[in-house]
């Protein structure tokens, strides 16, 4: 008989993870105004649903960070005790996480070249990024894009999971040789801060260390409290952290010290997000799925604008980049899209490749 527990569903988490993958969406709409590389006759605060969505406009850029600290609170949760103890491989550890991650990247590296060829042809300049070249697509291959501040290439938002991959040998070989501890997070994150602070490197490994193990240590401490009587006290001061800023703080002051505000807010966000959420089951599961979709809608966002570029363009169409019509349906088809890939490509080709590395 099995007897094995069943494991803890994140819902809050993959609620947190959806929105920030609507706010780089949204950050990110103003590509439609780009014109080769550059933006043309682009007014900011003329974009679509602007006051409810100004600051998603403004800082949804930071969601990257948000979605680095969530992936620490997920693998600290997930995998912590079972690198620790030995109990999963490195193959086997990097396996899971190329399976969901490679197909989907090369599938939407390949799209992105040759719809950045078509663009060329008919305007002259590549659409938003410009280091599309044979280097660059060998380095996109081997998802090292961003590993040295090469600049952005193809589909541009891999950026981010160049850099991650990184974090995450990093995390493997710190919990199979170092240890667990709390202790152990805590200094990785001083010493990352004191080579952020001093300015030394201007990679972007080091700050998705920092966010990374913001968001393991937050896993760690919510470990060590759950159904404790600091519990409370945690949620409490959580709460205060998130709201306090919020009503306090006016944009020009934000600005000033976001990222600062970010090392506080977002623990303290995936905090309260990892309270166990009773819903329905059909709640549940619509959480799920769009909690699935984030990593598509991620990548495939810039290859759908350009296409719809392409499109338009060829329909002789001007795009009605202040319509909130065509805002909404962006949006629409984005996320249709992404579960459509998500079921029909980037699941099915996790599943195949997990099941060739287990017979292996």
């Amino acid at each position: 008989m099995n007897t094995t527990l069943p494991e803890k569903k994140l819902l809050g988490l993959e609620v947190l993870r959806f929105i920030s993958a609507m706010a780089i969406l949204v950050f990110h709409y103003q590509q439609f105004a780009y014109v080769g590389l550059k933006l043309v006759n682009y007014q900011a605060d003329q974009q679509p649903f602007y006051l409810l969505l100004k600051w998603f406009y403004i800082h949804g850029g930071l969601g990257v960070q948000f979605f680095w600290c969530i992936s620490g609170f997920i693998f600290f949760w997930k995998y912590q005790n079972a690198i620790h103890e030995k109990i999963i491989s490195g193959g086997k550890f990097f396996a899971l996480r190329l399976s969901r991650l490679y197909p989907l990247h090369i599938a939407t590296l390949l799209l992105i070249a040759i719809l950045q060829i078509i663009y060329v042809g008919d305007y002259g300049n590549f659409f938003v990024v410009h280091n599309n070249d044979v280097k660059h697509f060998i380095l996109q291959l081997f998802l090292a894009s961003n590993w040295g501040g090469q600049g952005f290439s193809f589909n541009a938002p891999i950026w981010s999971i160049s850099v991650e991959v990184l974090v995450y040998l990093f995390f493997f070989l710190v919990l199979r040789y170092i240890g667990k501890a709390a202790w152990i997070s805590i200094l990785v994150l001083i010493i990352s801060g004191l080579i952020k602070y001093l300015n030394l490197t201007e990679s972007f490994i080091v700050d998705c260390i920092i966010y990374f193990y913001l968001g393991g240590l937050t896993a760690q401490i919510f470990k060590a409290t759950e159904q404790t009587k600091y519990q409370k006290f945690i949620l409490v001061l959580s709460l205060v952290v998130i709201i306090c800023p919020l009503v306090l703080l006016n944009e020009d002051s934000f600005e000033k010290i976001k990222h600062f505000f970010l090392i506080f807010f977002a623990p303290a966000l995936i905090y309260l997000g990892a309270m166990e959420l009773k819903v329905s089951q059909n709640i549940g599961s619509l959480i799920e799925a769009l909690g699935n979709m984030t990593y598509s809608s991620y990548l495939i966002h810039l290859p759908f604008q350009l296409f719809m570029v392409l499109l338009l363009g060829a329909l002789n169409i001007a795009i009605p980049f202040y319509s909130p019509y065509f805002f909404t349906l962006y949006l629409a088809l984005v996320l249709c899209l992404s579960r459509f890939i998500y079921l029909r490509f980037e699941k099915p080709m996790q599943d195949f490749i997990r099941l060739r590395a287990k017979a292996l």
